[in-house]
């Protein structure tokens, strides 16, 4: 059970470093301090509020943004759903098993009420994976996960 801890972080480590190659090193800290400036906090809010009573989601959020990124960047499309015939990414095999999206709906939700329209799929994604971790160790890890576009 010792190892547990080591695990999550080597699997942060990686996802981060699978992120920023994605998005070609643009990630920065702050970038919705001008355009939703509290998006980082409401989504810290939400996650340190509802992890605590359901650790295993912090895992969930952790695997939805790896699968998200590894297939075809980190661009939130594993959170679509599948329109008009098409098959969505979240419908592939390997993605069947992940889950969380409701958790990720609610923050959503949040953020819209407060900035619509502004903060993206795949930040939001990003930022609940990375206060969840923080929540998980009990520290908080600096920097955001952010996209600079």
């Amino acid at each position: 059970m010792a190892a547990a801890p080591l695990v999550l972080a080597v699997l942060v480590v990686t996802v981060g470093v699978a992120a920023a190659m994605a998005e070609g090193g643009k990630l920065r800290q702050g970038y919705y301090e001008q355009s939703c400036p509290r998006a980082e906090q409401i989504v810290k809010h939400y996650v340190e509020r509802h992890i605590p009573h359901a650790p295993s989601v912090a895992a969930t959020l952790i695997r939805t943004h790896f699968h998200d990124c590894f297939v075809r960047g980190c661009d939130a499309s594993v959170l679509l759903n599948a329109t008009g015939g098409g098959e969505a990414e979240k419908d592939a095999t390997p993605n069947l098993t992940l889950r969380g999206f409701a958790f990720l709906d609610r923050v959503k939700a949040l953020l819209e009420q407060e900035c619509p329209g502004v903060v993206s799929c795949a930040d939001i994604l990003a930022l609940a994976s990375r206060d969840a971790v923080g929540v998980i160790v009990s520290a908080p890890l600096p920097g955001s996960a952010a996209a600079d576009r």
